[in-house]
């Protein structure tokens, strides 16, 4: 699929899609938390229906409604022996060690990317936990065989939280069933990255009634045994998405004004530090609980650092584009196991836009406020990198083509459809839509 985009002025109000950060582990926490779990604002990416997908053949059942997701749940009881988690890395790293709860051996596979991203970590962690594991030298397919034991582990946190993520919720399933060897058990984890999207996962186990383990410092997670939950009832909603939100505040400070509503300045979701980066570079920003207000501004170049929030590199990019002088991002090293290796994808893309990006060890450098160029450029089948040209699009001198461009899909399905409402002039080569 092409999308092209013209040069555009935008204008309006829009709603930030769900996250599928929260809706995934929504998802994870209504299987494992037992009894019904009604999901409002439930997302529709094939990252969430993935994650949906998942859940139902460990055992759950689904009611898909008009504006939530009925699910129902007695624990992992495989109906079937593979799930596939598409090219969701979330869903991969967080299902694995609750798959491996189950008697049963279940074989994990994926799609895309997702095949090519090293799963070592399981091989090395699952073993530890009384869980048989095969793999393809650290790559999908997996097959696991458990039922996994909780015992005191060290784990690597440098790579990703969502590793982390998957063994609290199975940690804490064991605790719930009263699965414990002894009177506490703990995850000791060396260099966590990502600490805003742990904090995101104990929100969730805390919303859905699970065990939530003491967080001594990030380095070490404490599970002790206690009285089970008895709550077979709950409702969730999920909350806006930063991650999406990001390219439509980016996408304001450069061509708005817009007002982006559905994001919570509460949100302890990673990317929500989107806030600092336009601050920074003199956006015109207006915050309030319910909507964001974006303008236009003589935007100067800034520094940040997206250890703790990868994802952002992509809109960040974007932004610093048409930000006066040299743009200092740190975090680099963060972004090779991405859907594709994101700073150099990011570097040879823009590089088609006549944007200079310079990566020095875990530093990239943007030589922003020249102007950018329409072009052809590719996707690299990364739904983040499709959406960091279309932002960057909105602004170029002439048309902006990009091949592969349905790689919006994997997190935010509608996003040009929402460009196109907030004014901008987007071909997807289906029948135009025209909002007034």
């Amino acid at each position: 699929m092409k999308v092209s985009i013209q040069p555009s002025d935008l204008s309006g109000t829009i709603q930030a899609p769900a996250s599928k950060s929260s809706m995934q582990r929504a998802c994870a926490a209504a299987l494992v938390a037992k009894g019904q779990t009604t999901v409002l604002n439930p997302g529709h990416s094939n990252d969430d229906k993935a994650a949906l997908d998942i859940i139902q053949r460990l055992g759950a059942t689904i009611e898909q409604k008009a504006d939530a997701v009925v699910i129902n749940s007695n624990g992992v009881n495989p109906v079937a022996n593979e799930v596939n988690c598409g090219e969701s890395g979330l869903s991969i790293r967080m299902f694995t060690p609750i798959v491996a709860l189950s008697t049963q051996p279940v074989t994990i596979t994926g799609q895309g990317s997702l095949v090519t991203r090293p799963m070592n970590f399981f091989d090395e962690i699952l073993p530890q936990l009384n869980v048989n594991i095969t793999s393809k030298e650290g790559k999908l397919p997996m097959q696991v065989n458990g039922p996994l034991v909780p015992k005191n582990i060290e784990v690597d946190g440098s790579l990703s939280s969502q590793f982390l993520t998957g063994l609290l919720l199975a940690y804490a399933a064991s605790v719930q069933d009263n699965k414990l060897e002894n009177d506490s058990v703990a995850i000791t984890v060396n260099d966590l990255k990502s600490k805003p999207y742990v904090d995101l996962t104990l929100d969730v186990m805390k919303q859905f009634g699970l065990p939530v383990p003491e967080n001594n410092n990030y380095e070490q997670f404490i599970f002790t045994k206690q009285q089970q939950n008895n709550t077979t009832e709950r409702t969730y909603t999920v909350e806006g998405d930063w991650s999406g939100g990001a390219f439509l505040l980016v996408a304001g400070a450069v061509a708005g004004p817009i007002v982006v509503r559905g994001l919570s300045p509460a949100s302890t979701q990673a990317d929500k530090a989107i806030l600092q980066a336009l601050i920074d570079c003199n956006s015109g920003i207006a915050i309030d609980a319910k909507q964001i207000n974006m303008h236009p501004g003589k935007l100067k170049a800034f520094e940040f650092d997206a250890t703790d929030c990868p994802d952002l590199f992509p809109p960040l990019v974007a932004l610093a584009a048409y930000c006066e002088g040299q743009t200092i991002i740190k975090g680099v090293s963060r972004l090779a196991h991405k859907e594709s290796d994101r700073g150099i994808t990011l570097q040879q893309e823009f590089a088609k836009m006549g944007l200079q990006i310079d990566l020095k060890d875990d530093i990239m450098v943007i030589h922003g406020g020249n102007g950018l160029n329409g072009a052809v450029v590719h996707s690299r089948h990364d739904h983040r990198i499709a959406m960091a040209c279309a932002v960057a699009a909105l602004k170029a001198n002439g048309e902006t083509v990009i091949e592969e461009a349905e790689a919006i899909n994997k997190s935010y399905p509608d996003f040009y459809e929402h460009l196109q409402k907030l004014g901008a002039t987007v071909d997807t080569g289906e029948k135009k839509i025209r909002f007034v």
